[in-house]
């Protein structure tokens, strides 16, 4: 037993060890570039504080608006429709598999100065600024708050409605007084995650921001554009205020009701009348989501947008020509690589922090969460901060580590709360029979979570296939992900080229969920 807890703190102090250089040094790395007097000819920039001003004003106004639309599609997923479920809720989270510079380019492919309902309609075509910002946040934002608000809802318990129907309360009553403080938490963290999703999101206000500049699009000229590193790391420091707050009201918010044992789920129930009423905004809600896909990928086969509508093939043999396939089979690299490692980190940071119990498992649970605060505008230039100069800089290798440092604490979450389900006493039943903890985890564990590991491959797969953020600082000139293809298309006004990079990107990400559906039935 003494040898097995002594394995157990080398493996944690290791996992330490890993965050350490992975997260918490490169953060520091990027405030130690911050002085007073850069901080204070920062601050002091006109274009500063307006940015500052219009990312808090379209960050809220779309986090808002995307929190209430969300909640209402999740009702009537969950509580109205009792049919067609799977489809509407697959096709409500199509956004989730591209970039957000995609569904803006969508918006302006729709409603553009030149766009496609512009044209038809004789809209005015003034999709840009804040409008289009708004409308182009809620599309990106709009699939995460809808699977937070779907997934609490699905499992509430049912009694206390009947009893409380029994005793005559009405339906709004019943609403007020049990679903909204059940799901108190929920709103709370889907609140700060969709505005921190929003205010940190460069890619809509890059593409329909027009004069409107944001704080994320402001870090990224900067850093990017002008290799201001000092200045990027002030403005990031901003960008980690809401970040870290709602990592901080998440910690304070323990659950509650979210807790107890489901005796009886809600069935979905609702008049015609009602149930009319769902189907109508369930199937206005998947058509704006995916009319913006439908632009962009109608536009790749046109012969020249806007004026030429005509059908060609011209702009794919472009578009591969200039090295799209090597730049996909790049991401392939990046996306297999990242989600293998991921998955594999990520299994036994939670094993060790829910089974293993070690001397810092409370620590390592933290510092596994941690990465979830950071947005990966500031990850990235912490990176570039960081390791510049070092041999992984400008390597495959810290474009693997950024992305599953990224992508770490969703995935971990789904392998900690799965693993906290298993029994508990296997390792020990497997010690009282001479059975190894490895044997009991490759014999007994895994096979239990199995599809568990497959959900936590895909999702950090399909991120990795669509990431910009983190990745624009740190990609290196070859090999180079397709994804960066479509800021370098837009910038040449290629447009019919970053459609075909963002059709691509859709159809490989739907090809992996299809694949995972396909295992989770046969698995299941």
């Amino acid at each position: 037993m003494k040898g097995r807890g002594r394995k157990v703190s080398v493996i944690n102090i290791g996992i330490a060890l890993f965050f350490l250089v992975s997260v918490i040094l490169p953060i520091l790395s990027m405030f130690r570039r911050i002085t007073p007097e850069g901080f204070r000819e920062m601050v002091r920039l006109p274009m500063f504080g307006q940015a500052v001003k219009n990312s808090l004003a379209t960050g809220l106004t779309a986090t808002v608006l995307s929190l209430l639309l969300a909640f209402a599609a999740a009702w009537c997923v969950q509580r109205v429709l009792a049919r067609h479920r799977a489809v509407i809720s697959m096709v409500l989270t199509v956004p989730m598999l591209i970039p957000s510079i995609s569904h803006a380019f969508g918006l302006v492919a729709l409603f553009g100065s030149n766009g496609m309902l512009t044209r038809l309609l004789g809209l005015p075509g003034n999709i840009y600024g804040f409008k289009g910002i708004v409308a182009g946040s809620i599309l990106y934002s709009f699939p995460v708050a809808f699977l937070m608000f779907s997934d609490i809802l699905r499992y509430e318990d049912g009694m206390p409605h009947k009893a409380a129907q029994v005793l005559g309360v009405p339906s709004v009553r019943r609403f007020l007084d049990i679903t909204l403080p059940y799901m108190r938490k929920t709103i709370i963290s889907a609140f700060f995650t969709v505005f921190t999703m929003i205010i940190t999101d460069y890619g809509v206000p890059l593409m329909v921001g027009g004069k409107t500049m944001t704080l994320s699009v402001l870090m990224y000229n900067r850093a990017v554009g002008m290799i201001d590193y000092d200045g990027g790391s002030v403005i990031g420091a901003f960008l980690l205020v809401p970040a870290v707050a709602a990592f901080v009201v998440d910690l304070l918010n323990p659950e509650n009701a979210q807790n107890s044992y489901v005796s009886e789920t809600m069935s979905a129930h609702g008049s015609r009348a009602q149930k009319a009423a769902a189907y109508i905004f369930c199937a206005a809600g998947c058509i704006l989501i995916l009319a913006p896909v439908a632009a962009f990928c109608a536009m790749v086969f046109e012969t020249k947008y806007p004026v030429d509508p005509s059908f060609t093939l011209y702009h794919i043999r472009k578009t591969i020509s200039r090295g799209a396939d090597r730049y996909l089979l790049n991401s392939l690299m990046y996306a297999v690589l990242t989600a293998a490692l991921g998955t594999v980190a990520a299994f036994l940071c939670a094993y060790m922090t829910a089974r293993a119990k070690g001397r810092f498992h409370g620590g390592l649970h933290l510092m596994a969460m941690l990465s979830m605060a950071i947005p990966g505008l500031v990850l990235g230039l912490s990176y570039v901060v960081f390791f510049h100069g070092m041999p992984i800089y400008g390597t495959v290798l810290v474009v693997l580590l950024v992305n599953s440092v990224h992508f770490f604490a969703s995935p971990y979450l789904m392998i900690y709360n799965t693993l906290g389900k298993v029994n508990p006493n296997l390792e020990a039943v497997g010690l009282s029979l001479g059975v190894g903890t490895p044997v009991i985890i490759r014999d007994v564990i895994l096979p239990k979570v199995r599809f568990t590991l497959m959900e936590m491959f895909s999702y950090s797969f399909v991120n990795s296939m669509m990431t910009i953020s983190a990745v624009s600082f740190l990609a290196p000139p070859s090999p180079k992900p397709v994804a960066l293809m479509i800021n370098q298309f837009e910038a040449q006004l290629l447009m019919e080229s970053a459609a075909f990079v963002s059709v691509v990107i859709l159809a490989v990400n739907l090809a992996m969920k299809g694949l995972l559906y396909v295992l989770g039935r046969r698995y299941r």
